[in-house]
Parts: structure tokens; C-alpha cells; sequence
């Protein structure tokens, strides 16, 4: 029987769902990550069919020429709390993306400064954050560390847990997997399952030829727009006669 001193047995943090962590999880090899880069998020946004595209409201806090590239590293935290963020930062590979669900939270910031200070020197490649970071002129001066989230405040975290490291997580309405691609610029970040990662990069090498000279073409103002008109045909449309 609990006193009145006692602590709330609902207050205490078990080991399990919601408060654990993994060591080791599976990656794709560096050279299927670097092949990713010579795509722009919008072109692999096209390949996943427009469905693995995170909401924009998360999008660059650094300038926007730094893009995302790298296997996720998940991060699942409690709303006001990065504790495993830190813990993290030992259990990420050099060329990760720390890939941070904070619940959409605009309590208080998970990330600042000193963290992407030590994940920088940790070799990490950038962060993802679905809430918010803060000491952006800190980040900014690291020079060339992306880091993508919904905005900015000069709240800190606490460090008291719960969360979890490389579990599934949702980031943006996507569900991200451990080892899954990220690819991320200034239009957004995208995320390609690991087990499709093969496979999308042989779609976009095939169409990346055809979509150059397209590109080129229109850039000469040379294109046609009849494939409208045929879309529209398809669907039983006429032009309403003109006004008097």
C-alpha cells in the first residue's frame, strides 16, 4: 500500500516500448547513400509517387544550399524532453541523419548548438527535427551542419527521458525506419524506405536522361502542351463556346 509520501507508480519510466534503445541497425552501403545525391528531394519525391514526402512545414533552419543525405538514425523523444537525443550521438554512424520525432511539439526546442556541435564532430551528417531547435546563430556558425525542423525558440529541453533510439518513428506524417534514405534541400526532405532504395535509384537513372533534354527543351521554349488536350479529350471536355 503507497502513503501519502510515496511517488505515483504511474510517474516511474519501465524499460521497453517507449524507453529503449538500439545499438546496431541495418544500413544501406555508402554507395547507394552517395547515389542518392545526384538527385534533387523532388525528383525522388516524383519516384515514391508523391507519398513519402514530409509535411513542409519542416524545412531548412540553415541555409539552403545544405542538403540532407543519409541513413536515419530514428529518434523518438517525450515533448519537452531530448535525453535520447544525447544518447544518440553514441549510437549514430558517421553519414547518419539524426531523424527526431518530438511529436510536432512547439513546447520547447530538442536540439541547439552544443548538440549539433557534438554530432558534427561525431561525423553525422544532419539533423531532422519534427518540433523545434534552438541557438540557430550557434548552428548557423558550425557552417556546414543541415539541420530541418518546423521553426525556432529559446526554450530548452529537460534530460529526463523517456524516448527511444532506432525504433520506427513519425517525422512529418512519414514513417521513417531505421537505415531508410533521407534526402532533403531547400524544397523538403523525402524519405525512401531502405528495402526500395535499389530500385528507385535504377527508375531515376533511367529517367534522369529523358528528363535532361526535356528540361533543356523547355529552357528553348521548345514544348508542347497537347498532351493537355488529349488528358482533357479523355475526359469527355469541350471548350464552352465563347461570350457575346
Amino acid at each position: 500500500m503507497q502513503t501519502g509520501s510515496a511517488r505515483p507508480q504511474s510517474a516511474e519510466m519501465t524499460p521497453g516500448p517507449g524507453y529503449r534503445f538500439r545499438r546496431n541497425a541495418r544500413r544501406p552501403s555508402p554507395e547507394v547513400v552517395h547515389r542518392f545525391g545526384a538527385f534533387g528531394a523532388a525528383d525522388v519525391s516524383d519516384m515514391m509517387n508523391r507519398l513519402y514526402t514530409m509535411n513542409p512545414s519542416i524545412k531548412p533552419v540553415t541555409p539552403r544550399e545544405l542538403r540532407l543525405l543519409g541513413p536515419a538514425c530514428t529518434v523518438k523523444v517525450f515533448p519537452g524532453d531530448n535525453l535520447m537525443v544525447h544518447k544518440s550521438l553514441d549510437l549514430a554512424n558517421p553519414g547518419d541523419v539524426l531523424v527526431i520525432d518530438a511529436s510536432s511539439s512547439m513546447m520547447t526546442a530538442v536540439i541547439g548548438d552544443l548538440v549539433s556541435t557534438k554530432a558534427r564532430h561525431r561525423g553525422i551528417a544532419g539533423v531532422v527535427v519534427d518540433g523545434l531547435v534552438r541557438d540557430l546563430d550557434g548552428i548557423l556558425a558550425l557552417g556546414d551542419f543541415p539541420v530541418f525542423a518546423r521553426g525556432t525558440t529559446p526554450l530548452g529541453p529537460l534530460h529526463r527521458g523517456p524516448g527511444e533510439v532506432n525504433y520506427p518513428v513519425s517525422v512529418g506524417g512519414i514513417v521513417v525506419n531505421p537505415g531508410d534514405v533521407i534526402v532533403g534541400d531547400a524544397d523538403g526532405v523525402v524519405v525512401v524506405p531502405q528495402e526500395s532504395a535499389d530500385s528507385m535509384l535504377q527508375r531515376l537513372d533511367t529517367r534522369a536522361a529523358g528528363a535532361a533534354e526535356y528540361q533543356s527543351a523547355v529552357a528553348r521554349g521548345e514544348f508542347s502542351n497537347a498532351w493537355v488536350d488529349s488528358m482533357l479529350a479523355a475526359s469527355g471536355l469541350e471548350s464552352e463556346p465563347d461570350l457575346d
